[in-house]
């Protein structure tokens, strides 16, 4: 819709600017990073799973790096061998590429890159209705 928050709004009970005004708020906290729709893989532009080894004295600093590029949609320390993921989306595989290799010569890390080959629908069970 032309005006999601504003919908937001009248199903919570209150003003569309409450809600930037509350969004705003949660985002300066850091409770909240990004705002945005949510698209199925490669419909629209180009996506990659990526997984990075780091050792553990520089994975916040190397978390922050990547983090920094717009195209990150986030990041996610895993205890394993390959310690740090994240997600990249693009407009395109030239970008998507692009943005990679920013990201290997900024912090000196190989990445593996696991792009989706098949995608899988689960059905995690959370109630999303707001209730009445």
């Amino acid at each position: 819709c032309e005006r999601p928050f504003a919908v937001l709004a009248e199903r919570l009970g209150v003003s569309e600017q409450q809600v930037l005004d509350g969004l705003a708020d949660l985002q300066a906290r850091g409770i909240v990073s990004r705002i945005g729709p949510v698209f199925r893989p490669n419909r629209i532009g180009a996506s990659t799973l990526v997984a990075t080894r780091v050792p553990e004295d520089r994975l916040e600093a190397v978390a922050d790096m990547i983090s920094a590029h717009p195209e990150v949609n986030h990041n996610y320390q895993r205890d394993d061998e390959f310690n740090l993921w994240f997600v990249v989306t693009a407009e395109n595989g030239e970008r998507l590429q692009q943005v990679l290799d920013d990201i290997r010569r900024e912090t000196g890390c190989r990445l593996l890159d696991l792009p989706m080959e098949e995608d899988y629908f689960l059905d995690l069970g959370f109630d999303l209705r707001w209730p009445a």
